[in-house]
């Protein structure tokens, strides 16, 4: 029993570190409505950013948080360009980038492809050690705490006049462009929003994680669909938008339980990928099939009562 307690533990710490990767895929995927690619190689750019600081420059884990936020906005810099100034399709332009950042990364970490903090202070290990708390507690602390005030900036900069027409961008194109809105803008500050909060996550990872790898954002967009949908499932009656950003971050923790749950029953950690692309396909479809099947059902009932 206490080995699935810890566990759970450590799921809902990876979920809550995750859930700031899926605010970011929310701003490109629901708010946008473009499919970013540049995620997986963004999310493992902020976490080499942040160990290279940490073990080659000592320098503070809060300040290579920061670092490692504006490597993510570089990386969605580029991105919105190759799409907005090169009009690349976006789905391509965010593949370019992340296959660009496999090499980044490697070149960040020297040519190394994992790199060790276990005997180095981050920001998880102090926290944890002045409250005397477990590791994973302490990353639960600290995730909260990130998340809390993530949305709550989110919320207010969504209320303002640049937000709301970065969210109208997404909604109505054309409308936003005839009112004068430059579009091409608003996507380029909308990528680099989402991936400097995807760089951040992958920060709070590596010092979650101690270590940081060249893998570690390989699936992080399939994970972070796969939070959007179970947060919508759960809360996508709430009209609130804040209550919309923080049912992502519960959907992240719910799907590292989820998975923490499959594993425990006896899962390969191998099978995992698969596991979480069947989910996210299962997921979408339902709805869509709910609505054929709500359809057909009113259709049925209405010639039944013609005839």
């Amino acid at each position: 029993m206490s080995g699935i307690l810890v566990a759970m533990q450590g799921a809902v710490a990876q979920g809550v570190l995750w859930g700031i990767m899926v605010l970011g895929v929310y701003i490109t995927y629901r708010l946008l409505d473009i499919a970013d690619l540049t995620v997986d190689g963004s999310f493992a750019l902020g976490g080499c950013v942040c160990a290279t600081l940490i073990i080659n420059f000592d320098l503070d884990p809060l300040a290579a948080l920061l670092l490692s936020m504006l490597a993510g906005m570089a990386a969605g810099a580029v991105t919105g360009i190759l799409h907005t100034v090169l009009e690349i399709p976006a789905i391509l332009a965010g593949i370019l980038t992340q296959i660009s950042l496999w090499s980044i990364n490697l070149r960040i970490m020297s040519g190394k492809s994992n790199l060790p903090l276990l005997k180095l202070k981050t920001l998880i290990s102090s926290v944890g050690d002045s409250l005397g708390i477990t590791q994973a507690q302490a990353s639960i602390l600290v995730g909260v705490a990130a998340a809390v005030l993530i949305v709550a900036v989110l919320y207010w900069f969504f209320g303002t006049e640049i937000g709301s027409a970065l969210r109208a961008t997404g909604n109505n194109e054309d409308m936003i462009r005839a009112l004068g809105v430059n579009v091409k803008r608003m996507k380029l500050l909308g990528l680099m929003l989402s991936n400097g909060l995807v760089g951040l996550s992958g920060a709070l990872v590596c010092q979650h994680q101690k270590y940081a790898d060249i893998n570690m954002g390989r699936g992080a967009i399939v994970i972070g669909l796969a939070a959007i949908v179970i947060g919508e499932v759960l809360m996508g009656r709430l009209i609130n938008f804040a209550c919309k950003l923080s049912s992502v971050v519960v959907g992240a923790v719910i799907y590292f339980l989820i998975r923490a749950l499959v594993l425990r029953v006896g899962l390969e950690t191998n099978d995992m990928n698969l596991f979480t692309a069947v989910f996210v396909a299962f997921s979408l479809s339902v709805p869509v099939l709910l609505g054929k099947w709500r359809a057909r059902k009113e259709y049925s009932e209405t010639g039944e009562e013609d005839s």
